[in-house]
């Protein structure tokens, strides 16, 4: 079966200010770099659909919904905290980022391709359930889990975050339910208050000191993730794909390289295969450094296509 690889234009438009490192060139990097290795052929194509306030509301208040399309510009940018910024076109494109996971839940789920990757921003994994932050509105994993549960009538979610920033807003929506287990990566300290304990059987926070490279995030995988993984035998596994602890990325200071992402799919993909059927949905978070995304990105897409 097929990988679905899933955008929308829209998610192009999304723009915060010159310079800012959430930048639209990171889709197209992507889309480039799977372009230059052949590998375009060898996914299905899909738009990325408008999530509704149904689908939003599983994971935020109606009220939150109501009041991020209200701060909605006309014109200009609407700045939600020092780091997030809405422009005319940001609330279509934080809608079709959302959704994206949803539609990705779909086809999974009725066999229709085997794992899909949601090439879509802004990204999602620092709103929390109230609030927007962290260049994120609504959060796209979430929504696609919650899509999971609810609608699908999955019991057992696992979220993996290999970001280089802890998803802090994922854990905040999930924190208190046991149907999801959620594994993180992620340097500390980088913000003072985003390490959180873990929670046993449901909550893995495995924070990195900077500089730390391939041999100590494959270690917590491999000590703490893949442990878990078995014990909680995911029907469905998410993941949050940032790629800011490759070590070219100027916004943190650890030092990945383009094969451990390509590790850390291969053990997730083994993890999919022994309990959920191969089934996973991908999205991407962050990333900063354009080349060092585009070829990490193209790698964890290109793994499960076995090509």
């Amino acid at each position: 079966m097929p990988v679905a690889l899933i955008s929308h234009p829209a998610c192009r438009l999304h723009q915060m200010g010159a310079g800012h490192p959430e930048q639209p060139a990171r889709i197209g990097v992507i889309t480039d770099q799977l372009l230059g290795r052949r590998l375009l052929d060898f996914v299905e194509h899909h738009d990325a659909p408008r999530a509704t306030v149904e689908q939003l509301a599983r994971v935020h208040p109606r009220e939150f919904i109501e009041r991020i399309s209200m701060k909605s510009p006309e014109e200009g940018l609407a700045y939600l905290d020092p780091d997030t910024a809405m422009c005319p076109e940001t609330l279509e494109a934080a809608l079709r980022a959302a959704g994206a996971n949803v539609l990705a839940v779909d086809l999974v789920l009725s066999g229709s391709v085997r794992r899909a990757f949601c090439n879509v921003r802004p990204p999602g994994h620092h709103a929390e359930r109230a609030r927007a932050m962290g260049f994120c509105f609504f959060n796209n994993v979430a929504v696609g889990a919650a899509h999971a549960l609810e609608a699908h009538g999955l019991q057992r979610i696992a979220i993996l975050d290999f970001d280089a920033h802890l998803g802090n807003g994922t854990e905040d929506i999930f924190r208190n339910d046991d149907r999801v287990l959620l594994c993180s990566s992620y340097q500390y300290p980088l913000y003072h208050d985003m390490d959180p304990p873990s929670v046993p059987g449901r909550i893995v926070n495995c924070p990195l000191p900077p500089e730390s490279g391939s041999d100590e995030f494959r270690a917590v995988v491999t000590e703490r993730w893949l442990p878990a993984l078995e014990v909680f035998a995911p029907q469905m596994l998410f993941i949050s794909a940032g790629f800011d602890a490759h070590a070219a990325d100027p916004c943190a200071d650890l030092r990945l390289t383009r094969s451990d992402y390509g590790w850390i799919t291969e053990q997730a993909c083994a993890i999919a295969d022994r309990h959920c059927q191969g089934r996973i949905v991908s999205t991407l978070e962050g990333g900063y450094d354009l080349p060092a995304l585009a070829t990490s990105a193209a790698t964890h897409i290109e793994r499960p296509l076995n090509v």
